[in-house]
């Protein structure tokens, strides 16, 4: 048997009531995931405990079956792996976003989503501007990236850009929770300052405005940690090859921990117009020689922090017809029996644009399943489901059938 989960990060949402209490899932066109769930076998996961912010890393790292409040150290040293930065035992690791902030507010959390050309070029610049032997700046993909502090202290509290749009950065600044994390704090906190006072004049800023789009004119580290001992798929699971195929280097960071192959695929952006078909193409491919890939998809993710209604619907209608009817067709064709998943890790519902911990529905489907009560994929009709309410590592382990 092999295995696939095709994870739609984001794609479960709220009743949204300009659009008659319907989500995004429900309203989307997505003949091919409700047959797996009329087919297969449903419930909701639980992927957030209830004492951890409910992130894509804790998230996507319960999905695979990590003890998350064990192992888990902070986003920044996951994203580390994915772009090959080795951290010392000393290293304190963060995500460095670039953002937007006009009139002192956080307007978004991506610098509207720069490229990652011109986000290289920034963080080269402060690099020069702000690095030293104690702070260093590490280029990754579009506005997210990484900020090592030497002999840094973990024991901060950040706040993820993403949760907190509109609102005056000094208020969500980044406090110590302890004595020890003081002197960590004001370095980051000055970072933040001066870094504002570089980019805002910057070539690569300048251009952006004059075309109309937003500026990346500060940074905004969170999630800090060290490096993490996690153990890999194997180890747990007793899984000998695996792989995993996403264009966000987080995922990937997880993927590296976990012992898996990396798979790149051209085109691929994270959003709306990622090479959908390429990545389902690359997932076919890996099944011949792995046994489970991780196929993750971020588009309805990002449309959530948007807030864009349709733009979310539209995403998973590409998921569903341009990636999980090939993989479906395709998979017919192999001569190993392969089980699919279909799940998102969290919800990002659009009116609040930001993550939840809700209960997140998922399909499980294998050849020959008893087909259960559920009719069509969402985060409702799931509850009809025969699985239930999974928590932890039960997920991986009904999946796996361990």
């Amino acid at each position: 048997m092999k295995y696939i989960i095709i994870l739609g990060d984001g794609m479960s949402d709220e009743p949204l009531e300009n659009y008659g209490g319907k989500t995004p899932l429900q309203m989307a066109n997505k003949p091919h995931i409700d047959w797996l769930a009329k087919n297969g076998q449903a419930g909701q996961f639980i992927t957030v405990p209830d004492s951890m912010h409910p992130g894509s890393e804790v998230a996507n790292m319960a999905v695979l079956g990590y003890d998350v409040e064990k192992v888990f150290e902070g986003r920044g040293v996951l994203e580390a792996a994915s772009i090959g930065i080795e951290l010392g035992p000393d290293d304190l690791g963060l995500r460095c976003n670039l953002i937007t902030v006009e009139d002192e507010k956080i307007k978004n959390h991506s610098a509207g989503h720069i490229s990652s050309e011109e986000a290289s070029e920034l963080i080269s610049f402060l690099n020069e501007k702000l690095g030293s032997e104690k702070v260093r700046f590490y280029s990754g993909v579009s506005y997210r990236h990484l900020l090592v502090i030497k002999n840094g202290k973990k024991d901060l509290q950040c706040t993820p850009p993403h949760d907190v749009p509109g609102t005056p950065f000094v208020e969500v600044a980044i406090k110590a929770k302890s004595a020890k994390a003081e002197e960590t704090a004001d370095l980051l906190n000055n970072l933040i300052f001066k870094s504002q006072k570089w980019l805002a004049e910057h070539p690569v800023n300048i251009k952006r405005k004059q075309v109309g789009k937003e500026p990346a004119n500060s940074i905004w580290p969170w999630s800090p940690g060290y490096k993490p001992a996690m153990p890999t798929l194997k180890e747990m699971f007793g899984l000998e090859k695996t792989a995993v195929i996403s264009a966000v280097d987080l995922i990937q960071g997880i993927g590296v921990y976990a012992g898996m192959k990396v798979i790149h695929v051209e085109g691929a952006t994270g959003l709306y117009d990622t090479n959908y078909e390429g990545k389902a193409k690359a997932a076919v491919d890996a099944l011949k020689e792995n046994d489970l890939v991780y196929l993750h998809i971020e588009a309805s993710d990002e449309a959530g922090h948007e807030g864009d209604v349709e733009l979310k619907t539209k995403t998973i209608e590409y998921l569903d017809a341009r990636v999980v009817k090939y993989i479906l067709e395709e998979i017919e064709k192999m001569d190993d029996e392969v089980a699919v998943a279909v799940l998102p890790d969290h919800p990002t519902p659009c009116a609040l644009r930001t993550h939840t911990r809700d209960a997140v529905p998922f399909i499980i489907y294998k050849r020959g399943i008893q087909p259960d009560r559920t009719g069509v994929y969402d985060e409702f009709d799931v509850k009809n489901g025969s699985i239930g309410l999974l928590k932890g590592d039960e997920f991986i382990r009904t999946f796996l059938n361990i």
